[in-house]
Parts: structure tokens; C-alpha cells; sequence
């Protein structure tokens, strides 16, 4: 009996290799094909590249990929201060896409990761949909603004033809209306990020000391003269190695939090989760979370400086589901850890002043790594547009024909980092404030335009599936960014008439 009974329950329970060999083909299916082979194809769309000839120098680089016998044209002079491969960093110190993922993770699940528990606070369930939705919608049109960067020549090989945000806006705005609105728009998206690296840094280290006799202003000039040598920052390598480790000090921070969350599991109110939508209070909420998802300005640059771009698509996938997953998580653990109590930065609600103060240390490390990427690319956005050089722009170039900064270039970038500390005296409330640029800027740069962008240079090309979800995402950027801005300038303004912080 007990012989016939196994003999039949190996029929109907298949072998434990077969299974996982056709579990992982399922999986295998799903991945992007760059994840897993590469396929000729598409390194052969990616492998060539072409140029404009009015958009800046060329030179020849050889393409050593799957398509050796294709160049590939990257806009760089011979000078290693040109910068290049996108909108920052130098094409001769390529990136793999673990690299480009260190700083695409940098930029979506950055410091503002604090604030997600404070958004589930203000949008219960909605905002947790909101975490996913949004991720899958900056996905997207991450990938068509990459998109809109090449053509279909004549052999039907996709060609990079642009290589910035600003020149894709040039295309479809014209050469100087284009130029404008999209370097003010980076710009302002940019700087205030660096403005609010620097905030959170004075809030995280007077938490930690709240009894001291250095006050927040204080904290962040301190917090400043450290960011001083990012004005030595080359090029886009360099930025990677600060991202990667800014990852790792994320990856601890993480681990940390979670696990005083779970050990108070016991006492989560999962019935304080609303349902229910607070109009005057949910597009703060809202607007944080399209602010922690802004990677769009970085990502034409980062596919340009790829060794192998024909693997952006997949880096950029899994990046974003990490994302979804991740802050989803966090911020519904941490909300129903903390409920009502929950405040704009989570690290002040944990319980011991010693726990708090380890956390919000690391926190100020991360922060102070986190900096370098916006910081990098305001310096690149400020360069193409002021310092190319006569008859280009109205300044001379800032490099010396050695590559190294001029006197005057370096003074320059110290005082972009003195700049972002003097404002960040002046900007201190931090949650409403990224609510606030989010639902501008944010929605602009990651909803409207690559969706419009794509609309007006791919139009002819692309299904009425695609038209119609562009024109969805384009009334959701409209709509979020009309309710935000009105809602979070409120919400300022009365945080500033109640008075500073400090």
C-alpha cells in the first residue's frame, strides 16, 4: 500500500527540478529581454548614435558592444572638460547600469523617504496607491522621454539624434522659447533639491540634539562647509560612487526603522488607515510622493553615459518596482506604527533620544551623499547655458585647456553650495515646502512634457492605445499640479505666518 501510494504521488507532484526550471522561464519571461541576453537587436538600435550638427562638437568614439563595426558619436570635444554623453558627466568615464541604478535610486528613493509615513497620514489608502500609480507612471514616461531622444533613419535603426531634456524641448517649444522654460524649470527642480538636502540636515541634527547649544541654522552653515568639496566634482563617475554608497547608508537606515516597526507590530492601528480623502490636506501628500519619484531630469544623462544603454530599460524597471515596493512599505508600516502621531520626518518619532540620534546621524551622512547628483547636474544645466564660451554664450568656458577649473569656475561652484545653505535658512518647513515644488515642477518635468514630447515627435508612429494613455497621464500631471499648488501654498503660508521653527 505505502509503495503504491509514493508511485502515485510522484505522478502527480512533477520533479522539484522541472518545477523550478519552469518557474524561472516563467520569471525569465517576464524581465525585460535586457535583463537577460541582450538581444542583438536591440544592441544594434542602441549602438549607433548620431548627432545634430548645430547642438554641440562631435568627436568618433568606437562602440566596443555587440555591433563593434558601428560608431558611436558622442557630443564631446577633444577637451575632458566638455562634459558630455547627455546633459552631465564625460563620455569617456562610462557607466554601467549598475551605476546609472545607484543614481536613479538616489534620486527616487532619496532622503524623502522620512516623509512617506507623513503622506499616509493625510491620504490613508489613497496615498499608498498613489506610491505604486505613480512609480508605474514615471516609469513610463521616463522611457518615452529617452525616446524622444532618437529617430528611425532610413535602415530602421533607431539614431540618437538628441542628446538633453533642454534639446527634445527645443525640437517641440523651438530653439529659444524651449531652451528657457525647460533649463528654468530643471533649474528650480534641481536647486531646491539641494536646498532641501540641506534643510533636512538641520532639522535631523537638532532633533538629534535638541537640548544643544547649536541651533538648526547653525547645524546647516556646519552642514554646508562639509558639501564645500563637491565643487571638485568632474564628472558623472565620481557621482556614482557617492550614490552607491549613499544606497548603502539607505539600505541601513531601512533595516533599522523596519525593525523597531515590526517589533511594535502588537500595537499598529491598522484601523487608522483612512479610506477617505481630506481634499485640504491629501495633495501635500500627493505632491511628495511625485516629488520623491522626479528622475527624469537625469535620465537622458544617464542613458548617454551607459556603456551598454540597450540595458536602460531594464535598470529603469527594476529600479522603480524596488521603489514601489519599498515606499509603499515604509510608509504604511511606519504610519501604522506611529498613527496620528506620525511627524513630517519619522526619525522624530522614534523613542530613545540614543536610537534617535544613531539614526538621524546616518541620515545626515546619506543626505550629505545625496547631494553631489542635483548639485552635479545644476553645475552642468548652468554651464551649457552661461559658460560654452563666446559666440556660444555670453561667458567665457569655466575648464583651462588642461582640463582642470579656472580660479574663477571653482569660486563659482563654492558659491552655488553657499547659495543652497543660505536659502535653506531661509525655506525651513520641509514637508509642505516638497509638496509644494512636487506639484510644480515635478508634475511638469515628470507627467506633462514627456508625455507631450513624445505625443508631438512620435505621434504619427504610435497606437491610439499609447495617444490615449499620454493624454491620460497628461490631465493627471494638470490636475495634481492645479490642486497641489493651490492647496500646499496654502498650507505654507500658514505654516510661515504661525512662525520659524527655531
Amino acid at each position: 500500500m505505502a509503495s503504491q501510494f509514493f508511485s502515485r504521488f510522484n505522478m502527480a507532484v512533477p520533479p522539484i527540478g522541472a518545477s523550478l526550471g519552469a518557474a524561472w522561464t516563467t520569471v525569465r519571461s517576464a524581465l525585460p529581454d535586457s535583463c537577460v541576453n541582450g538581444q542583438p537587436d536591440e544592441q544594434l538600435h542602441f549602438a549607433k548614435f548620431g548627432r545634430k550638427p548645430n547642438d554641440t562638437e562631435l568627436s568618433n568614439l568606437q562602440n566596443n558592444g555587440a555591433e563593434g563595426g558601428l560608431q558611436r558619436v558622442d557630443s564631446l570635444g577633444d577637451d575632458e572638460s566638455c562634459g558630455g554623453g547627455g546633459e552631465f558627466g564625460n563620455s569617456r568615464h562610462k557607466i554601467s547600469e549598475w551605476q546609472a541604478g545607484w543614481n536613479v535610486t538616489n534620486a527616487i528613493q532619496g532622503m524623502f523617504v522620512v516623509s512617506l509615513p507623513y503622506a499616509v497620514l493625510h491620504g490613508g489608502y489613497w496615498a499608498i496607491t498613489a506610491m505604486i500609480g505613480v512609480a508605474y507612471i514615471c516609469c513610463y514616461t521616463g522611457k518615452i522621454l529617452v525616446d524622444c531622444l532618437y529617430v528611425t533613419n532610413e535602415e530602421g535603426q533607431l539614431v540618437r539624434v538628441r542628446d538633453t531634456y533642454v534639446s527634445i524641448a527645443e525640437e517641440c517649444f523651438g530653439r529659444r522659447v524651449g531652451a528657457r522654460i525647460v533649463n528654468t524649470a530643471q533649474l528650480i527642480e534641481l536647486l531646491m533639491t539641494c536646498i532641501l538636502y540641506v534643510v533636512l540636515c538641520g532639522d535631523l541634527m537638532v532633533g538629534t540634539f535638541p537640548d544643544g547649544a547649536i541651533d538648526t541654522r547653525s547645524w546647516m552653515m556646519i552642514c554646508g562647509i562639509l558639501l564645500l568639496p563637491c565643487s571638485f566634482l568632474k564628472n558623472l563617475h565620481h557621482v556614482s560612487t557617492l550614490s552607491f554608497w549613499c544606497t548603502m547608508a539607505h539600505v541601513v537606515i531601512n533595516v533599522m526603522i523596519m525593525g523597531y516597526c515590526l517589533l511594535q507590530a502588537a500595537t499598529w492601528g491598522w484601523s487608522q488607515v483612512s479610506l477617505r480623502i481630506n481634499i485640504f490636506t491629501f495633495p501635500i501628500s500627493l505632491g511628495i510622493i511625485v516629488f520623491s519619484y522626479t528622475s527624469q531630469i537625469f535620465l537622458p544623462s544617464l542613458e548617454g553615459n551607459m556603456s551598454d544603454p540597450s540595458k536602460f530599460h531594464c535598470m529603469l524597471n527594476w529600479s522603480h518596482v524596488a521603489a514601489a515596493i519599498f515606499k509603499s512599505l515604509f510608509g504604511y508600516v511606519g504610519f501604522l506604527t506611529w498613527q496620528e502621531n506620525t511627524q513630517e520626518v519619522i526619525t522624530n518619532n522614534l523613542p530613545t533620544q540614543g536610537f534617535k540620534g544613531v539614526v538621524n546621524f546616518i541620515l545626515v551622512v546619506k543626505a550629505l551623499l545625496s547631494y553631489p547628483l542635483p548639485y552635479f547636474a545644476t553645475l552642468d544645466l548652468l554651464e551649457r547655458a552661461f559658460f560654452k564660451g563666446r559666440p556660444d554664450t555670453i561667458f567665457p568656458r569655466m575648464w583651462a585647456l588642461d582640463g582642470d577649473l579656472k580660479v574663477w569656475g571653482l569660486a563659482l561652484r563654492v558659491g552655488l553650495v553657499v547659495f543652497t545653505t543660505v536659502m535653506a535658512i531661509s525655506i525651513p518647513h520641509f514637508a509642505i515646502l516638497m509638496g509644494f515644488i512636487g506639484s510644480f515642477t515635478g508634475t511638469m518635468l515628470s507627467f506633462i512634457w514627456p508625455c507631450y514630447f513624445h505625443l508631438k515627435l512620435k505621434g504619427p508612429t504610435l497606437d491610439w492605445g499609447t495617444v490615449a494613455y499620454d493624454c491620460f497621464v497628461i490631465f493627471l500631471g494638470v490636475l495634481f499640479g492645479v490642486i497641489g499648488i493651490y492647496y500646499s501654498f496654502r498650507a505654507l503660508v500658514g505654516a510661515f505666518q504661525i512662525g520659524l521653527p527655531f
